[in-house]
């Protein structure tokens, strides 16, 4: 799996990188993947979440992760490479420093927690129903949980 990084905000999150590389090969290996996916994650902050939730989902206020799934519309889809790009993850900064707070682990583990989140999404994964949430749920655990511990550093 491939990975393209955006970092539109101030702070340098050059070290959580290696960390997505792996939870990209943790994933690929435990859904059993075909090589060649390609997902974009773009870093914002509240403001920047804020506008695109509003403009895009109809909901006006910021929040942790969006994913932009490529699989959601097939309409214009028109090569192979264009299947294997999955989509984009845009995650927000401050929330995911506040969720490390509430959540009782380290910044880190939740901007990792986000990332596998929005990437099964973009996998076609999603948690509208119980069932949906258990499975979705599990398989962040078994994709995230060898990365990186859930204890706070």
């Amino acid at each position: 799996m491939e990975l393209s990084v955006y970092n539109r905000t101030n702070q340098n999150l050059d070290e959580i990188l290696p960390l997505y590389e792996k939870i990209m090969t943790s994933a690929e290996t435990t859904l059993n993947l075909p090589q060649g996916y390609v997902i974009s994650v773009t870093f914002v902050r509240s403001r920047t979440i804020h506008t695109i939730n509003r403009d895009y989902r109809g909901i006006d206020r910021p929040t942790d992760v969006i994913s932009f799934a490529i699989g959601d519309d097939l309409m214009g889809v028109e090569s192979q490479e264009e299947l294997m790009d999955l989509g984009d993850i845009f995650i927000n900064i401050d929330y995911a420093r506040k969720q490390a707070v509430t959540y009782g682990h380290s910044y880190e583990r939740e901007l990792c927690f986000l990332f596998t989140h929005g990437l099964l999404h973009c996998l076609g994964y999603d948690h509208m129903t119980k069932e949906q949430e258990q499975e979705m749920y599990a398989l962040q655990d078994r994709i995230l949980d060898p990365v990186i511990r859930r204890d706070p550093c």
